[in-house]
């Protein structure tokens, strides 16, 4: 058994198969499902697991050099979720992150239900 880090199979082997600017979705519960891309669904009920714990989780696996949300978030609990984790952050309508899901290597759909909980994180290298 793994001593620590992400438990789920299906998403540990997931994140060990991306690369350098890879894009990983991380979604609220209902951000529409992108076709022909990897989904992890961790959504159990509205609220399970949270955003910022899935987030988080993440952000101790990998390595992301660059994070874009949707506009509408920037100023909602998303916004500031994302802005105590990244400097620099790209903002871009929440249409156009719809439509940047299409192109990620990974989709992952978390139980969140605040409005905007969605973020396309970009994937990048040790040093």
């Amino acid at each position: 058994m793994k001593r620590r880090g992400i438990l789920n199979a299906e998403l540990s082997g997931a994140l060990a198969r991306l690369g350098h600017t890879d894009i990983v979705i991380l979604a609220d519960c209902g951000m529409p499902l992108p076709r022909d891309v990897t989904v992890i669904d961790l959504a159990l009920v509205h609220g399970i697991p949270r955003f910022e714990q899935v987030l988080d989780a993440l952000l101790d696996e990998m390595i992301f050099e660059g994070c874009i949300a949707a506009e509408e978030a920037r100023t909602a609990p998303p916004g500031v979720w994302l802005a105590a984790r990244f400097d620099g952050i790209e903002y871009i309508s929440h249409e156009q992150l719809k439509d940047l899901s299409a192109s990620a290597k990974l989709f992952i759909r978390t139980g969140e239900a605040t409005p905007f909980a969605n973020a396309a994180l970009v994937c990048g290298v040790s040093l």
